[in-house]
């Protein structure tokens, strides 16, 4: 290999992908015999001293190999040129497996259970969002002379139920009527967009009414723009036992971190869709300092993302099949609450 640059990014790979598989550092010998660079160990000495004094790599012992930092880890993440594509078995299983749901809830269960297994790491998965989301459907439904229930049915498979007061004597046309207007005029646009439909909705209906499709209406913007109905769904915590000798101290404070929805919830966050990885101090979280965080955005069809999903672990992370597996699931649930 004739560029210093390009086989030095090479020894750079072998090092992590190494060390990632072993946990033992990396010697130049090793490199030479098993990656077959066509240079001498003393070639590749040189470049790890080189990638030793960028700061990409450390030698942890005297007379040891080295083992990558936080930023030769970023360097090997970026330097990443695409997403190795799942084979056709497994993306027939995972697919059949997730479809298989009975419901939203169903479904997110399946999918972070299955990440948290194919990837051996801690598994996270965000509700879609009702504030990015857009109601499919209303239904208002009868309860006593004086409650109504509304059932809001988004177009990413949430569904919310409210109970809210209603005029005596309203009988099966009056809720018709009323359900009719509000799926004419509140279904199919963003939140945002709610606010412009209401002064037509109320024109298109006789005075009676206006005071309960006032009482509905405030029903729906409260609960599509509620800020605390965020949350997201775990699985695979165990599987950070197996790496306890990843992290200099202890585990503990990793797994107090992430028994608190609202920690991982700011992992999660992004406004971008894409994927994203971060590395050790890279996360806002002291007690995440030793972890690595890859996550993605998931849709609901209309080129949306409406919600994010990933997975956590130690910086030694097989960060190539993580952003494989959490990419696959992502674009599962994205058909999956498309159809």
């Amino acid at each position: 290999m004739a560029n210093p640059q390009a086989r030095r990014a090479a020894v750079l790979h072998a090092i992590v992908e190494d060390y990632v598989t072993t946990r033992e550092p990396v010697g130049s010998r090793s490199i030479v015999e098993r990656y077959h660079l066509g240079v001498s160990s003393a070639t590749v000495r040189n470049d790890m001293a080189q990638l030793e004094e960028a700061g990409l790599i450390i030698q942890p012992h005297t007379s040891a190999g080295r083992i990558p930092t936080d930023a030769g880890y970023r360097a090997f993440v970026d330097s990443l040129a695409e997403i190795k594509p799942l084979s056709r078995g497994e993306r027939n299983a995972f697919e059949k497996y997730l479809r298989d749901g009975v419901d939203l809830d169903d479904v997110l269960s399946r999918a972070v259970r299955l990440l948290a297994q194919i990837t051996n790491q801690v598994a996270v998965v965000q509700y879609p969002s009702l504030r990015k989301s857009m109601l499919r459907h209303i239904e208002i439904v009868s309860i006593t002379d004086t409650t109504a229930l509304l059932v809001l049915i988004s177009n990413s498979g949430r569904v919310e139920q409210r109970i809210f007061e209603v005029n005596s004597g309203l009988n099966d046309d009056d809720f018709s009527r009323l359900r009719k207007t509000c799926n004419a005029h509140f279904c199919e646009k963003p939140l945002a967009q709610l606010q412009e439909s209401y002064p037509q909705a109320l024109q298109n209906l006789p005075h009676q009414y206006q005071h309960l499709l006032e009482r509905i209406f405030d029903t729906i913007i409260g609960t599509l723009g509620a800020q605390n109905e965020e949350r997201v769904v775990v699985a695979g915590t165990g599987n950070l036992s197996r790496y306890d000798v990843d992290f200099a101290s202890s585990i503990s404070p990793v797994l107090d971190a992430l028994e608190e929805q609202v920690v991982l919830l700011q992992l999660l966050a992004a406004r971008e869709a894409g994927m994203k990885v971060q590395i050790g101090r890279e996360n806002a979280q002291t007690a995440l300092a030793e972890t690595a965080v890859v996550s993605t955005g998931y849709g609901n069809g209309y080129d949306q993302q409406v919600a994010r999903l990933g997975v956590i672990g130690p910086t030694r992370m097989d960060y190539a099949a993580a952003m494989s597996s959490v990419y696959a699931i992502s674009q599962y649930l994205t058909e999956i609450l498309k159809g």
